[in-house]
């Protein structure tokens, strides 16, 4: 009734209750460089690129990269505010599952979780942009591990 007596008096433009997108979360991802207590690692699960070495998803991941304002913060690839992902070193892993999950669900200092706001589809596809990145000669020449 009150809602009612809200959208009459203009104050409520729809009556249309709010939809929001949900997703189940994505498995846990193994870092087989993390050290296990123990002899067995703990139980995950293996996040499979869908799209994996698809030039032309990579050239759609490339667009929504730039698109959500990626590239502004990572310097383009290079770095910037925010680490390059175009020198091959990986803070959180670099492969396909950890990258996804670093999208997905953000990091600290700075790194937004998209995962309440892209479809897994989307982060796939700049899981598949980000993998197509080969570092160039001089950034592994002048890279200290």
């Amino acid at each position: 009734m009150l809602r009612l007596a809200l959208v009459a008096a203009g104050l409520v433009l729809s009556t249309a209750m709010p939809v929001t997108a949900q997703q189940s979360p994505p498995p846990a991802v193994r870092y087989d460089e993390h050290a296990n207590a123990g002899r067995t690692p703990p139980p995950a699960a293996a996040l499979r690129n869908p799209f994996a070495g698809d030039s032309s998803v990579a050239a759609e991941g490339q667009k929504l990269f730039e698109g959500f304002n990626c590239a502004a913060c990572h310097g383009g690839v290079t770095g910037a505010m925010a680490p390059s992902i175009g020198d091959g070193r990986w803070r959180y892993g670099g492969s396909d599952g950890a990258i996804f999950h670093s999208v997905f669900y953000g990091r600290p200092r700075g790194m937004p979780a998209f995962g309440g706001h892209l479809p897994t589809e989307s982060i796939w596809k700049m899981v598949t942009y980000l993998q197509s990145i080969q570092p160039t000669r001089d950034t592994l020449a002048t890279t200290t591990w």
